[in-house]
């Protein structure tokens, strides 16, 4: 799939905002206790995406009724959906100067995840977190989602790479009381 910036203008990919908050104390925090056990950015890059899709449940896969959206209070709170996770992915590669977009898939509903930008190309990349029937890896060297699109289903890869969340996936994020509520309201297109 040929990825689409949403902007040329790299930086806006490593900018922070409301939402990847890297600015934050509790991202930083978390990025520098990262970073010190690495030898470069990719090998970063691969803990800190570890570190989301395995210490972060999935807040559908671990009952958690929490709806959270923001970087610094999925690592606060623990939890988070894709897009969450998401979130707070991007908000710690950011944090270490290494250029992260948000990217979606479409299925019943939008699946979130990310694209990080080595060696000039971008590499999607799902911390959605693994359980039976989902294994998703690091790698740059062909993608290891959680799920592939089967356009039979009118399964869709999007191909857009977004600088921020989607207004779509972020203004549900935010109205959500609670997962149950989310799970009623998921978009399921852009």
């Amino acid at each position: 799939m040929q990825m689409i910036e949403e902007t040329a203008d790299l930086s806006a990919y490593l900018a922070a905002d409301e939402v990847i908050d890297h600015h934050h104390p509790l991202v930083r925090e978390t990025a520098a206790g990262l970073a010190a056990g690495v030898a470069d950015s990719y090998e970063y890059a691969r803990a800190a995406f570890e570190f989301v899709r395995d210490t972060i449940p999935h807040s559908q896969d671990s009952g958690d009724l929490r709806v959270t959206w923001r970087a610094s209070d999925v690592l606060e709170q623990g939890t988070g959906i894709c897009y969450a996770k998401a979130h707070a992915l991007a908000a710690l590669l950011r944090a270490e100067d290494i250029p992260t977009a948000l990217c979606y898939q479409k299925f019943e509903v939008l699946h979130g995840l990310v694209a990080v930008r080595f060696n000039g190309a971008w590499h999607r990349q799902d911390p959605r977190g693994n359980k039976p029937g989902v294994d998703a890896q690091f790698s740059l060297d062909g993608e290891r989602l959680a799920f592939v699109t089967d356009p039979e289903f009118n399964e869709l890869d999007y191909p857009v790479l977004y600088a921020a969340p989607h207004p779509v996936v972020l203004d549900v994020l935010k109205a959500a009381p609670d997962r149950p509520h989310l799970w009623r309201t998921l978009p399921t297109a852009l």
